[in-house]
C-alpha cells in the first residue's frame, strides 16, 4: 500500500521524491520499482545516495533500517534531497530505463 501511495504521488506530482525504508530496504525498492514513474534506488551511503540522483534521476530512495544506523540513514536523506539531477549524458540513459515501463 505504501508503494501504491508513493507512486500516486510520483504520477500527480505531489511529491518531487520520497523515502521509503525497510529490514534491508531490498523488498521495498523491487517493489517501488514495478510501478511506472518510480526510479527507486537502495542506497547504503551519501556517496550512493548522491549519485543516484544525480546520475539516475532516483525519485525514490531505499532504506534498511537493520542495517543503517541513524546518523548515515540522516545523511543520506539529507544528501539525497539537496542533490539535484545532472541530466547531460545522464538523462539518455534515464530516458532508455524510462521507455520500457
Amino acid at each position: 500500500a505504501l508503494c501504491m501511495t508513493l507512486r500516486a504521488g510520483a504520477v500527480t506530482s505531489l511529491a518531487d521524491f520520497g523515502i521509503i525504508v525497510c529490514g534491508t530496504g531490498i523488498g521495498v525498492s523491487i517493489a517501488a520499482n514495478k510501478h511506472k514513474g518510480i526510479r527507486c534506488a537502495l542506497c547504503h551511503d551519501s556517496f550512493t545516495a548522491r549519485l543516484s540522483r544525480e546520475h539516475n534521476d532516483a525519485n525514490l530512495l531505499a532504506l534498511g533500517g537493520r542495517v543503517l544506523g541513524k546518523d548515515v540513514a540522516e545523511d543520506m536523506v539529507s544528501v539525497f534531497m539537496a542533490t539535484d539531477f545532472a541530466e547531460g549524458r545522464h538523462k539518455r540513459r534515464v530516458d532508455k530505463i524510462m521507455s520500457v515501463e
